[in-house]
């Protein structure tokens, strides 16, 4: 299946129904007065994460959304009947903003979490709400209120602990082959990956982490030159990223001092905060440097690119080195997992004052009158 990670959708949520302008009349119940009941409310939208999806395709095929009205109001005090809501499924992981405005509707980052996207209109009011001592046989009934409707633009960011970055052909399909049992496409030419691959790392009995495999960057990434543009947005929920370098590259005029730090520029270009994520450099490909010029080979790399974090030397196509990097990788995610804060579960819940959040992680309501 094609990995679809970008859709646009239209939500119309439901109408309220009308109110009713109705008078009690049975025999021997003479000036029976009003009896309007009041219009159902309309169906509401919303969005809900499922972690067995992870894709959003079939949201380029339905684009859109609509929520019935509520039903109208009737005499002898029936209330309409409210609309079913609406229920869309999402991968974990999916970003939902206003097209039009940008603003910020859900960030669906784990399992079963639910988002409002557009609420139903409230039910219009009967005019026995409008019946008082000196009026005692009110014609006036309220009209349902309008559904809310907009466009909203769906992005999948997939949910992983570790990033591969790299040039195409450096070997991040091949190391995520090497430590996971993910299998994506192997080949000895650039752009062999064209979506993002995940795999599930395990280390110990209690140890374990994802990690993510992105199309390579090239120069002009963040421009839209090449694939790996289209997939930033993927490494910008990871913990840490990992940089491949291909220290025995193809061409004998590649400098991979020179390629190292274009991948650093394209990041920067792309996202200030993702460019200062934890980065650790792993230098690929050592089984085809001859044994005698490893050290030295590595040496002159380092010395000119001087990297902040750590190092590692692997070969991805033997798995050489492969098994120190996850170890390294785990020990740093337990590390940083203990830091962070505990949420209090204790905490106040808000006011009924406070502002309305735009997510709301409730149940959708039940059908029922406006």
């Amino acid at each position: 299946m094609k990995f679809i990670d970008e859709a646009v959708i239209e939500v119309i949520a439901g109408n309220g129904g009308n109110g009713s302008a109705s008078f009690r009349r049975e025999k021997y119940v003479p000036r029976g007065g009003p009896d309007g009941g009041d219009g159902g409310r309309g169906g509401s939208i919303w969005a809900i994460a499922d972690r067995n999806l992870n894709t959003l395709i079939d949201y380029r095929f339905a684009r859109i959304h609509r929520a019935k009205k509520g039903e109208n109001g009737r005499g002898a005090e029936q209330y309409g009947h409210g609309a079913e809501d609406i229920v869309l499924r999402m991968p974990v992981g999916t970003v939902i903003t206003d097209r039009d405005t940008g603003t910020l509707i859900a960030d669906l980052a784990r399992h079963d979490q639910k988002a409002l996207l557009a609420q139903g209109g409230k039910g219009g009011l009967g005019n026995i709400h409008f019946k008082s001592s000196v009026n005692r046989a009110p014609r006036q009934a309220t009209k349902g209120e309008e559904g809310v409707a907009r466009y909203l633009k769906l992005e999948l960011k997939v949910l992983a602990d570790v990033g591969l970055l790299g040039l195409p052909n450096a070997g991040k399909s091949t190391f995520i082959r090497a430590v996971s049992a993910a299998r994506p496409k192997v080949a000895d030419y650039p752009f062999t990956t064209l979506h993002p691959n995940l795999g599930v790392v395990r280390v110990d009995t209690d140890k374990s982490f994802v990690i993510a495999d992105v199309p390579g960057l090239i120069e002009g990434a963040a421009e839209g030159a090449g694939l790996g543009h289209q997939f930033l947005r993927h490494l910008q929920r990871t913990r840490l990223l990992l940089h491949l370098v291909d220290l025995s590259p193809f061409d004998p005029d590649a400098d991979p001092v020179h390629d190292a730090r274009s991948i650093v520029h394209e990041l920067e270009k792309y996202d200030a905060a993702l460019a200062a994520k934890p980065r650790w450099l792993v230098l690929n490909k050592m089984d085809l440097i001859p044994a005698e010029d490893r050290a030295a080979r590595v040496d002159a790399f380092l010395s000119a690119y001087q990297p902040a974090g750590p190092v590692f030397l692997i070969s991805a196509i033997n798995g050489e080195g492969c098994l120190k990097v996850t170890r390294a990788i785990a020990e740093h995610l337990i590390a940083l997992r203990a830091a962070e804060p505990i949420e209090d579960e204790n905490a106040p819940a808000p006011r009924p004052d406070d502002p309305e959040p735009l997510a709301l992680e409730d149940e959708p309501a039940e059908p029922g009158r406006g």
